[in-house]
């Protein structure tokens, strides 16, 4: 059986050293797991090749979106997020549930959330009583969706693009809850939550920890979850002053659904932690 990581650009992606050590402690030697380096262009040729072989693909920007019309299938929570990071192949029965000779059926799935949630539940924020997004796209909708589900009645989204804002209110609305649009001139409202998440790419995070750590420093500081664990590390958490969570752990636990997802497996959790620590460490000292 064969998956793959999906994105541009992939070769900084930690999710071989997971799945290949999930597969190792599983005891399932003749899976593999590959990176493919793959853009919007190239994603429906890589999505119609996908036969029996294959478990499913992992999948990173920018493809979160570029997917869904490419599957058979969407979850309907993958739907409400409005992002999609898991392909899973199954094979396509007939009415009376026999597998039929037309290839396979692809369902599309969110793992994103439940990484999210257990991520902020491991360092002490199961429950969340005011949260902030920091940015608009795919993540920042699993971000939202997040503290939705840790109980955050309105968490607050701060955004570039007022089109991004009507997307988030968007999945809001989806999941019965509501959400609070702040422009990026109000970033420093993010220093009034108990937990802030930051899907800002490493690139801008700098100019983020510029305009948002600038003006004053807070008395307390909120948790913060910055979705990004290469380079680590950012600028924003480097500079943070309270308690720091790395995207390491995000990416772990939405891993370890997407083991369980493809395999019918439980992925095994310290396996797969263990495996990406000591590939991070390694590219700490490279």
């Amino acid at each position: 059986m064969r998956a793959a990581v999906c994105g541009f650009p992939i070769q900084h992606s930690l999710s071989p050293a997971l799945h290949r050590a999930a597969y190792r402690a599983l005891g399932l030697d003749d899976w593999e797991y590959d990176l493919l380096e793959v853009d919007e262009e190239r994603l429906p040729a890589v999505v119609g090749a996908l036969d029996a072989s294959w478990a499913g693909l992992s999948l990173t920007m920018p493809l979160k979106q570029a997917v869904v019309p490419l599957v058979d299938e969407v979850s309907d929570f993958a739907r409400a997020v409005g992002a999609v990071n898991t392909v899973v192949v199954q094979p396509r029965v007939d009415r009376r549930g026999v597998p039929g000779r037309r290839g396979v059926r692809l369902r599309a799935e969110n793992t994103d959330v439940i990484g999210l949630v257990t991520a902020l539940a491991e360092a002490g924020a199961e429950r969340v009583e005011r949260g902030v997004v920091l940015g608009g796209g795919a993540t920042a909708r699993s971000a939202l969706v997040a503290l939705l589900q840790a109980g955050c009645r309105r968490p607050v989204a701060v955004v570039r693009s007022p089109a991004r804002a009507a997307e988030l209110r968007g999945v809001a609305a989806r999941l019965g809850g509501e959400v609070e649009i702040r422009g990026w001139d109000e970033l420093p409202v993010a220093l009034t939550g108990d937990v802030v998440v930051s899907t800002v790419p490493v690139g801008g995070s700098g100019d983020t920890a510029d305009a948002l750590l600038g003006a004053f420093r807070p008395l307390w500081w909120p948790l913060l979850l910055d979705v990004v664990y290469a380079p680590w590390p950012t600028p924003l958490a480097g500079r943070w002053g309270g308690t720091v969570v790395g995207g390491f752990e995000m990416l772990l636990h939405q891993a370890v659904a997407q083991v369980e997802l493809m395999t019918g497996r439980p992925g095994p959790v310290e396996a797969m932690r263990a495996a990406g620590t000591a590939a991070l460490e390694a590219r700490a000292r490279a």
